[in-house]
C-alpha cells in the first residue's frame, strides 16, 4: 500500500481578486505534491477559499453585495486560477460548504466539552485586515501616533461579549511542540514563535456578536465563531471530520501544512491548541514561507504595483511562471520578481540550456539514424555524464525537493544540464558523423538517455513541459516516476520496439518582453 501523504495551503481570504502570492504559494504546494506522488506516495492536497469574517463583510457593504456573492464571485476566481496554472489539488475547500459548517460546530463542541471555553467580555485591540486581536505591548506607533499591528496595518478598540478560549492553558505543552525537531520550520519562525509563547499567552476571543457572517457558535446564534477558528478547522473538514472514514484514518495527521510567514502564529500556536483540547492529533509540520517582492518592493494598491498572476500566465506560459517562482527564490525567505528577471531566467536555463539540449539530440537523431535507437557500447565520458545525471536526478534533487529547498533541487539538476551541454560541446556529434559515425550514434544516446532522466525529474515544476519532452522520446506514461530513473529497461525496449523519434518540436521557445515592459 502506498504511503500517504496530505498537504495544504492556507485557504486564501478572497475579499479581492487572487494576487501572485497566493499563485506562489500554491504553486509551491502544487510540486511538493506532484512530486510526493512521483515518489510513489497516495496523495491529498487541499486548498480553497476563507470566506467568512469581518474583512468580508466590510468588503461586502462597500460594493453592495451580500457577504455571500462577495464570497462566490471572488473564490471563482481563484478557482479559476489554480486550474489555468494547473494546480492538481483533490479539494478546493470553501468555507460556507455545508460540511464544513458541521465540521466547525463539532470541534467547538469538543473544545466546550473540554471546558476549554467560557463566556465574558472582550475590551482590546483587534485588527480588521489581519482578522487578528494583538496586546498592547505588541503595537507599532504609525505617522502621527496611530496605532497599528505588527504588521503594519491598523487596529480598533474592540468591546463585546464573547467567548472565549483558555490558551494559556496549553502553553507548555505548545512549547513542547515547538522546541520539537521538524514541527515549524524554517528555524527562524520556530524562534519567534517559541518567544511568543515564552512571554506568557492570554486566553483568546473565539467569537464575535458585532456582526453574523460566519459559522454560528453551537446553541448560541447570537455568537459567530472567530474566523480563524473556522478558517483552520477547514483541514480537517476536508477528511471527513467529525464522522471519519477512510480519508481520516489515513490522511490526518496532516504531513504539511504550507503558509505565509504573517500567519504563522494561528498555525503553530492557536490550531495545535484547539487540536490538543479536542484531543485531535497534531500536523507534522508547518512551514512558513517568505513573501514574493515586486522588484524588491512589497505590492499594494496604492503603489499600483499589483501583479495579476492570470496575466504572468498568459503572457509568459504557466511553466515558465512556476520554474521562475521556485527557482529564483530560497523557499521560506522573501524573493523578488519581475517580468525581465522571469524571462532572462526562463530563456538562459529552459530554452537556451534544457530546451536547446532536447531539440538538437533529437534532431541529430531524426536525420542521421532515422530515428532509431540502436544498442551501443559506452566510452568513460559517457558513463560519467551518465553518473553525474543520475546522482542530480535520483538523489540530490530529490533529497533537497523533500526537504522545500526547491531552489537548490533546480540548481543541482541545471549543473546536470549544463553538463550534458559540455559533453556535447566536447564529443562534437556533427563531426563524428562524419569520422567515426558509430560513436556518433553512442553519444547521441548517451544523450538521450540523459535527457530522459533530466525531463522526469522536473516534472513536478514544469509539468506540461516535462511531459511533452518524455512524449517526444516515447517514454511510456507509466514509466516516468522517480523509482523509474533506477531501471535502464526501458532502452532496451524501446530499441526492441524499433521505436523511431520524429522530427522534434520546441518545448521550450525563447520568451519576450512585452513591448510595455521593455521600453
Amino acid at each position: 500500500m502506498a504511503d500517504p501523504y496530505y498537504l495544504t495551503t492556507a485557504i486564501h481570504y478572497p475579499n479581492g481578486k487572487p494576487h501572485i502570492g497566493h499563485a506562489y504559494e500554491t504553486i509551491a504546494a502544487d510540486v511538493v505534491a506532484r512530486f510526493q506522488r512521483l515518489r510513489g506516495r497516495d496523495v491529498r492536497f487541499q486548498t480553497g477559499t476563507d470566506e467568512h469574517g469581518l474583512k468580508m463583510a466590510q468588503k461586502a457593504r462597500d460594493l453592495g453585495q451580500s457577504p455571500r456573492e462577495l464570497a462566490d464571485e471572488m473564490s471563482g476566481y481563484f478557482k479559476e486560477l489554480f486550474d489555468v496554472l494547473n494546480i492538481s489539488y483533490d479539494r478546493f475547500i470553501r468555507t460556507t460548504d455545508d460540511d464544513h459548517h458541521r465540521a466547525s460546530q463539532a470541534i467547538w463542541r469538543a473544545m466546550e466539552a473540554k471546558g476549554d471555553l467560557y463566556l465574558d467580555r472582550y475590551e482590546g485591540w483587534y485588527s480588521v485586515r489581519d482578522e487578528a486581536y494583538y496586546d498592547k505591548k505588541e503595537l507599532v506607533e504609525g505617522e502621527g501616533g496611530e496605532k497599528l499591528s505588527p504588521q503594519g496595518t491598523p487596529v480598533e478598540w474592540t468591546e463585546e461579549e464573547t467567548w472565549f478560549f483558555r490558551l494559556s492553558k496549553y502553553a507548555e505543552p505548545l512549547l513542547d511542540v515547538l522546541k520539537a525537531p521538524g514541527f515549524i520550520e524554517p528555524a527562524s519562525r520556530r524562534n519567534e514563535m517559541v518567544a511568543f509563547v515564552e512571554r506568557g499567552l492570554q486566553d483568546l476571543s473565539v467569537s464575535r456578536t458585532s456582526f453574523d457572517w460566519g459559522v454560528k457558535v453551537p446553541d448560541n446564534d447570537g455568537h459567530v465563531m472567530y474566523v480563524w477558528v473556522d478558517a483552520l478547522t477547514n483541514y480537517i473538514t476536508g477528511l471527513g471530520y467529525p464522522d471519519g472514514g477512510e480519508l481520516w484514518d489515513k490522511f490526518w495527521p496532516a504531513d504539511l501544512h504550507l503558509i505565509g510567514k504573517d500567519i504563522v502564529r494561528f498555525h503553530t500556536i492557536y490550531w495545535p491548541a484547539f487540536l490538543m483540547s479536542a484531543d485531535l492529533p497534531l500536523p507534522k509540520k508547518v512551514f512558513g514561507h517568505g513573501f514574493l517582492l515586486n522588484r524588491g518592493v512589497k505590492e499594494s494598491k496604492s503603489l499600483g504595483n499589483v501583479t495579476d498572476p492570470m496575466e504572468l500566465a498568459e503572457t509568459f506560459g504557466v511553466d515558465a511562471l512556476r520554474y521562475f517562482l521556485l527557482a529564483e527564490v530560497t523557499f521560506g525567505q522573501d524573493g523578488s520578481y519581475s517580468a525581465e528577471a522571469l524571462v532572462n531566467k526562463v530563456n538562459a536555463e529552459l530554452a537556451n540550456s534544457f530546451g536547446n539540449l532536447a531539440q538538437r539530440t533529437l534532431s541529430m537523431i531524426a536525420k542521421n539514424m532515422d530515428g532509431k535507437l540502436e544498442q551501443f557500447e559506452t566510452q568513460p565520458a559517457d558513463d560519467e555524464l551518465l553518473a553525474k545525471v543520475t546522482e542530480a536526478c535520483a538523489t540530490e534533487l530529490p533529497r533537497e525537493f523533500e526537504k522545500l529547498n526547491f531552489s537548490i533541487g533546480i540548481e543541482l539538476w541545471l549543473r546536470a544540464v549544463y553538463a550534458c551541454n559540455a559533453y556535447v560541446d566536447e564529443q562534437a556529434p556533427w563531426a563524428l558523423k562524419k569520422t567515426d559515425p558509430e560513436r556518433m550514434k553512442a553519444v547521441l544516446q548517451t544523450l538521450f538517455i540523459a535527457i530522459r532522466d533530466l525531463a522526469i525529474a522536473i516534472q513536478p515544476v514544469v509539468p506540461e513541459k516535462a511531459a511533452a519532452v518524455l512524449d517526444q522520446l516515447g517514454i511510456s506514461t507509466d514509466r516516468r516516476r522517480y523509482a523509474d530513473l533506477s531501471d535502464q529497461s526501458w532502452f532496451g525496449e524501446l530499441v526492441t520496439a524499433e521505436h523511431a523519434i520524429d522530427k522534434p518540436t520546441p518545448v521550450f521557445p525563447r520568451l519576450e518582453l512585452p513591448t510595455a515592459e521593455a521600453a
